[in-house]
């Protein structure tokens, strides 16, 4: 398998259309289309299906296509990372992270280890916990902040801190005069789960902690992101569950509550490629735990 056979087949799959690839890819059709069917013999598999109009991906040639893009991508960076390298220029370094992380200590240890490391090119990518896995092993990330314990035998997952659970609310809602809910209230609500995908995720890890009380949400409605789960809160479409630290989001439709139960937590989770002991990743690791003062000496 050759990189430009990726490049062709990531052109037409992403068009779905040989004439229009060719023509993006400045190349007669013929030799795309055998190029793609050398592609499909070596896999053993068919990956479009040319009886259909327009062409359709089947399900093994819409997996090999993610991947291509994941891998042609990440070829881009490895180019840009070799051309500053080679040029004494800055070194490339990738974090993904959750949008709850935002709330987090995580932002501003970036931001001191960008100020104090000029030589390092950082990416930031949103990512859920599950997609940090995957582009830690595709090295579109060295790095990723999430909420999940990831089992994986190449990723370590480390823990950080832990965030209790709360409630949002809207604040038009007969919940903002309360200063707490029961897990038993909490279950007689309308809650808004997320992310929806990819699973498991956030939402797993809040279904989980009801299950092991004995306890089930019934009235669900399950969302992409944090963001759009509180605005769908401040139209009074349900309450959500969110780790504490983004109630240092201030809006004034959404009211925040404590859960009358304790244990209920989310922990904030650094995950890295196993056995990863790169000099600028073990330097970025020692911003996470000094004190503001103290990293600006390193």
């Amino acid at each position: 398998m050759e990189l430009r056979q990726l490049k062709y087949y990531e052109a037409v799959a992403r068009l779905l259309n040989f004439s229009k690839a060719a023509e993006e890819l400045h190349m007669a059709q013929p030799p795309l289309s055998r190029q793609v069917q050398n592609l499909e013999e070596e896999l053993g598999v068919t990956l479009i299906d040319r009886s259909s109009r327009p062409l359709k991906l089947t399900n093994a040639g819409q997996f090999f296509y993610d991947q291509s893009v994941q891998i042609l991508a990440r070829m881009t960076e490895i180019k840009r990372a070799t051309h500053h390298l080679g040029a004494e220029k800055k070194r490339w370094m990738g974090i993904g992270f959750m949008p709850s992380v935002l709330y987090s200590h995580i932002p501003k240890a970036i931001q001191r280890f960008i100020s104090d490391n000029s030589n390092i090119d950082i990416s930031l990518s949103e990512l859920t916990s599950m997609q940090q896995t995957e582009a830690l092993k595709s090295g579109r990330i060295d790095v990723g902040f999430g909420r999940l314990l990831i089992s994986d035998e190449s990723i370590d997952s480390i823990p950080l801190t832990k965030d209790k659970l709360i409630v949002a609310a809207s604040s038009s809602s007969r919940l903002a005069a309360w200063n707490d809910l029961s897990l038993q209230q909490i279950c007689e609500q309308k809650v808004i789960l997320y992310p929806s995908a990819p699973r498991p995720s956030f939402a797993d890890q809040v279904l989980n902690q009801f299950k092991a009380r004995g306890l089930e949400l019934h009235d669900i409605f399950e969302t992409n992101s944090l963001q759009t789960a509180l605005g769908l809160v401040a139209a009074g479409m349900g309450i959500t569950i969110i780790p504490e630290s983004v109630r240092l989001m201030q809006r004034n439709d959404v009211c925040y509550l404590s859960i009358r139960e304790e244990g209920l937590v989310s922990p904030l989770v650094m995950s890295i490629r196993k056995n990863d002991h790169s000099d600028h990743l073990q330097r970025f690791r020692a911003y996470l735990t000094l004190p503001t003062s103290e990293s600006s000496a390193h």
